[in-house]
């Protein structure tokens, strides 16, 4: 999921009374709720790279062990600095505390992070298997609706926060009004929705009950975490039931979200030489439907095994879920293009790589 996602849901947990349990509380649950994404650094390195670390060792067993660990002790660093120099509280940090708190905010990080098509590997560093949750899409508006309310209720206490809530609240409507992959019904409840956050923090203000409406919106957010699961396994359910009566043969079978849609959710089917696209959307009236034309897959030859072997598409090689081959003769070789099809109804997209090859089979 998003940092914002992520940052919503550690201030959430803190805003149902764990932050009275000992001073730095808060900061030690947002901190937490964001830190295996610390392996985002790879991101500054080439593309490979980054796929082979992102979501790995941080997002693992061991990772999300020690992490809280190390963040507890930076925390209590933190904490005698600031009493040293007389900044904030004077009561020390309850370690026992930190150490809940650390651990219950890092956990609540691969846990929604697996809730998409991306996947965590979740067992690292014994197995580099990912395990994918095919439920959420990786921007969720309505989680950041259902995190946010308790953390805006509590903190539109002065101008300055007032301020900065409609700033993040202008800037989150622009990209869900905006965007292309959002439906038109979707836009509508987003508005009304926000708007009716507002009229609750005029019409109440000071009297809301900010741990109360913390609580009941995480419980929200397992709820719908929840439901998302169960409706993925029912529209791939359906979704091979439709194969079944087209005599389509499938090998495996995605049904991911559709960004801001829980109604619906877009199926990736790995047939014998091709993928099919399908969507299947409860509230139409054919409810499953081809959305996109079939692409091949391409065969594994002894060009696209060599393309394998390149030492820059390691990191790429193994985050592949759907691959796509495609080679093309060139004057001096072949060129070998690959992509996945989560991620693109057409050759390229996210984590595409290109492979240069001499006559030979080497790699250029």
């Amino acid at each position: 999921m998003d940092p914002i996602t992520h940052t919503l849901v550690g201030a959430s947990l803190a805003e149902t009374r764990l932050r009275h349990l000992t001073p730095l509380a808060a900061v030690t649950l947002i901190l937490g709720a964001n830190a295996p994404d610390i392996d985002a650094i790879a991101m500054f390195l080439d593309r490979d790279t980054s796929l082979h670390i992102r979501r790995g060792w941080t997002h693992g067993v061991l990772g999300i062990a020690i992490l809280p660990l190390i963040l507890a002790g930076l925390m209590v660093g933190f904490d005698r600095l600031r009493r040293m120099v007389g900044w904030g509280n004077k009561r020390p940090v309850v370690l026992r505390s930190l150490l809940v708190l650390a651990y219950l905010s890092v956990w609540s990080h691969p846990m929604l992070d697996w809730l998409n098509t991306y996947g965590i590997r979740l067992l690292m560093p014994f197995e580099d298997r990912w395990f994918y949750g095919d439920a959420i899409f990786i921007i969720d508006p309505w989680i950041w609706l259902m995190a946010a309310s308790a953390v805006v209720f509590a903190h539109t206490r002065s101008a300055t926060s007032v301020a900065l809530w409609v700033v993040v609240a202008s800037a989150s409507s622009v990209f869900v009004l905006n965007s292309g992959l959002v439906p038109a019904g979707a836009k509508i409840v987003w508005s009304v929705s926000l708007g009716c956050l507002v009229g609750i923090r005029i019409w109440r203000g000071a009297q809301l009950r900010t741990t109360r409406i913390a609580l009941n919106s995480l419980l929200a957010i397992l709820f719908y975490a929840g439901s998302m699961v169960v409706g993925s396994r029912v529209a791939r359910s359906q979704a091979q039931q439709w194969l079944d009566d087209g005599g389509i043969q499938a090998s495996e079978v995605m049904a991911g979200p559709v960004p801001a849609n829980p109604f619906a959710r877009d199926v990736v089917v790995q047939g014998t030489d091709r993928y099919y696209f399908l969507r299947v959307d409860w509230l139409a009236a054919e409810q499953i439907r081809p959305y996109a034309p079939s692409i091949a897959i391409g065969d594994i030859t002894a060009v696209v095994k060599a393309a394998l072997t390149a030492p820059k598409i390691q990191g790429t090689r193994h985050w592949l879920r759907f691959p796509i081959y495609e080679v093309n003769e060139t004057p001096n070789g072949y060129q070998v293009l690959i992509s996945d099809a989560r991620f693109s109804r057409r050759l390229g997209g996210l984590g595409a790589v290109r492979v240069d090859l001499d006559q030979q089979l080497n790699v250029k």
